[in-house]
Formats: C-alpha cells, sequence, structure tokens
C-alpha cells in the first residue's frame, strides 16, 4: 500500500466507523498531510520513532496544545495500522504528551458586547452580520452550529432555535427579544435579496447566495470588531466565552449553563467559575483595604 492509502484507510474509518465530524476529520487530514511533507514520501512501515521526534522538533515553535494534537493524531493514525494487522509497532507509542495547563476562556466585558453589537446597519449584508453576533450572543452556540443553522430549525414565535451540536446531538435554546427583532428583519427583508434567485436551506447567506462558512463569518467579525474599537483579540469562540460568564455572574446554574452550551460533562463548563472567580478577585483589588500595606 502507498502512504496515501493508509491515510485514505484511516481517515475512511474516522469518517464512517467513528463518524466524526467533517472538521476533525480535516483536522486530521490537514496533520497527516504536513506529516507526509515531512518524511518526503519515506513509506509509512519504514518511520521511526526518531523520525517522529524529528517532524515535531521541526515544529518546534508550535504552541504546547497543537503540539499535543500532533501527536495524538500520529499516535491514533498508527494505533489504527496496528489494529488493522497492517503494521506491527506503533513508533508514537513511547512519545510523551506536553504538559498542558489550563487557560481562563478569553471573554468580552459586557460594556465591550454592547459595544461590539453596536455598529452601523446600512447594507442587506450589516444585518445578516447583526443576526449572526446577537444569536452568537444571545445562544452561545458554536460557530460550527451558527453558520449550519437551517431555516426550520429557527422558531421565532417560540423564542427559540434548535441546534445540532457535537455527536449529532440537538439542544433547544432560547433567544432575547432583540436577537429575535434582528432575526425577522434579516429573514423577512434581507436573505431573499442575498440568495441571488437561488434556493437554500441554510440561515445565513453569503455574498454569492450560498451558506457563509466558518471562514467568512471570522473574517467579517474581525472587521466588525476593528471598525467598533474592540482592543481584544477576537474570534467567534470570545461571544461564547462571554455568553457563559455573563450568566454565571448573573447567577445562573452551572448545569443548566452545560445543557446550553452543550457540554456531555460539567467539568468543562466549571472553567467559567474560574472565570468568574478571577474577575471577582480583579475587582476586590481595587477596594483600598484589598491593598497590602507597605512597611
Amino acid at each position: 500500500m502507498t502512504n496515501q492509502e493508509y491515510y485514505t484507510k484511516y481517515l475512511d474509518s474516522l469518517r464512517f466507523e467513528r463518524k466524526l465530524s467533517k472538521n476533525t476529520i480535516f483536522s486530521y487530514q490537514d496533520n497527516l498531510n504536513r506529516f507526509e511533507e515531512f518524511i518526503k514520501g519515506k513509506s509509512i512501515k519504514e518511520v521511526t520513532k526518531k523520525d517522529i521526534e524529528q517532524y515535531l522538533k521541526f515544529n518546534n515553535s508550535m504552541a504546547e496544545k497543537s503540539r499535543a494534537h500532533y501527536i495524538t493524531v500520529l499516535r491514533n493514525f498508527y494505533q489504527f495500522l496496528v489494529y488493522e494487522e497492517l503494521l506491527k509497532i506503533n513508533p508514537c507509542e513511547t512519545i510523551k504528551q506536553p504538559k498542558i495547563g489550563k487557560s481562563l476562556p478569553h471573554y468580552l466585558t459586557e460594556e465591550e458586547v454592547y459595544k461590539l453589537l453596536d455598529f452601523s446597519l446600512n447594507t442587506p449584508f450589516d444585518y445578516r452580520n447583526k443576526a449572526m453576533l446577537e444569536l452568537l450572543y444571545a445562544t452561545g452556540i458554536r460557530v460550527s452550529e451558527l453558520v449550519n443553522l437551517k431555516l426550520n430549525n429557527i422558531h421565532l414565535d417560540e423564542d427559540l432555535i434548535r441546534v445540532m451540536g457535537k455527536g449529532s446531538k440537538e439542544r433547544i435554546c432560547p433567544i432575547s427579544e432583540i436577537c429575535e427583532k434582528y432575526l425577522r428583519i434579516y429573514i423577512n427583508e434581507y436573505r431573499n435579496g442575498l440568495l441571488k434567485n437561488k434556493t437554500s436551506e441554510y440561515l445565513f447567506i453569503n455574498n454569492f447566495g450560498n451558506a457563509i462558512t466558518r471562514q467568512g463569518f471570522f473574517k467579517n467579525l474581525k472587521q466588525i470588531a476593528k471598525i467598533q474599537g474592540i482592543e481584544k483579540e477576537i474570534s467567534p469562540h470570545t461571544l461564547r466565552h462571554s455568553y457563559a460568564t455573563h450568566l454565571l455572574s448573573h447567577g445562573a446554574d452551572l448545569r443548566i449553563i452545560q445543557e446550553l452550551l452543550g457540554h456531555s460533562d460539567l467539568s468543562t463548563t466549571e472553567i467559567y467559575t474560574h472565570v468568574v472567580n478571577e474577575k471577582i478577585k480583579s475587582e476586590y483589588e481595587k477596594h483600598p483595604h484589598a491593598k497590602k500595606e507597605k512597611n
């Protein structure tokens, strides 16, 4: 078998047997393509632990989290080949994962969110972007869930949307009045114009009349943030983190937030308690009695 046949066989197993998402499979494929470029056509069967260590050393400038992901992809790939009896030994078996400290998620303050959302509405694209941003902040859904929303997922009369999350698990998310308002304006007044005589079941449409992509939305978000004077580094996930942090700050139950975010494990949601604790500590330190006396 050629290297490409090994890769294809593995990726097919992820797609059809493990039923991983398209984004996850794309990420694995990209990592394997980079690895193939590095080994320069050397047979997968000939690759040694030393080759993989050199590959990781070659990519030494990457963040620890990315490095850990690269190791995981290669280890799982080789483990699959061993399981399929295409190889006898997994060369990644004894390669250690880097230790990754949990970093607190970045979020916007409520004032910064209001500032971000308060941009001028002049074109159909402005109204589409307004509806998308309001929906992200109103629900905390992932950007992949946002761009995959279909018209039949939106129930404005009931003030809710149905979201297909990770593992094909559906959840219900309530929406705010202001979110409902801009969704109605976008759907009733601007969406058909963006379609350019095409038909689509997807809710949010790009300038080609097709469903907007994650990359396209991220580009628009960065541009809006710059115009609105948001100095923090921002991504679609920033609004998800902001949504959860603000809910918790206002007394929402952690398990309810878990359900709304679509987290399978409560420990994933608990990171937001650390964010809120850090915020409280930061605010408290502004109190004059919180300052330590100088000797």
